[in-house]
């Protein structure tokens, strides 16, 4: 399935809720959410009550769409959560969580995750000091993430690490954005990923029918 090109804000109408996929803006009076609330189409005011599937499929929806997966990629994700020890419903954020565009988001050198994914697709980052050009690329615990020498004076960059420094940190990653690296310290708990509006035992529920 090939990744959606269309408006960011159309996605939020659907799933009824801000899903923050353009950063700092979302936060404004520009985010057009806040003036078309409703679904995008000719039947978009007519929202009926969801069902139990129509409830499970939205919030896979609205997780894959938040973290910038594909279907197929999505999938894969829930394959892999389930083959492991544990929680599922853990693994599936941790798996994700991991990811290298997600972590250069949350470390502030992207104002949102597409961004951090083309940021990172063109060769701007490093992970223990070699250049990584795959977005999905997983961190292991005590990986580094640095902005690569010739970036950092890129304003795209700069704006982001000035833009996010009000942006709520997480406790399993440290960031020095005056030297422009952070670690990944340990992988989050579920618990501990508060910005994910989604209830992920219904996504497990959604793939094991």
């Amino acid at each position: 399935m090939a990744r959606y090109t269309g408006p960011d804000c159309r996605l939020c109408r659907r799933e009824g809720m801000k899903l923050y996929l353009k950063g700092e803006r979302c936060f404004t009076d520009h985010c057009p959410f806040d003036r078309r609330s409703y679904a995008p189409g000719d039947h978009g005011r007519q929202r009926g009550k969801l069902s139990q599937y129509g409830t499970q499929l939205r919030a896979k929806q609205v997780m894959k769409r938040i973290y910038g997966i594909v279907e197929r990629q999505f999938e894969r994700y829930f394959e892999k959560a389930l083959r492991m020890s544990g929680d599922t419903r853990e693994n599936l954020v941790r798996l994700v969580e991991s990811r290298v565009d997600n972590i250069v988001y949350r470390m502030g050198f992207a104002i949102n995750r597409k961004q951090a994914r083309q940021l990172v697709t063109h060769g701007h980052f490093l992970v223990n000091g070699m250049k990584i050009d795959v977005p999905s690329y997983r961190l292991k615990p005590g990986d580094i993430v640095e902005v690569g020498e010739k970036s950092r004076s890129m304003n795209v960059i700069k704006q982001a690490i000035e833009t996010s420094k009000d942006r709520t940190k997480v406790p399993w990653i440290e960031v020095d954005a005056d030297s422009y690296k952070g670690t990944f310290v340990r992988f989050p708990n579920l618990e501990e990923v508060t910005d994910l509006p989604v209830d992920v035992q219904a996504i497990v529920e959604f793939y094991s029918r």
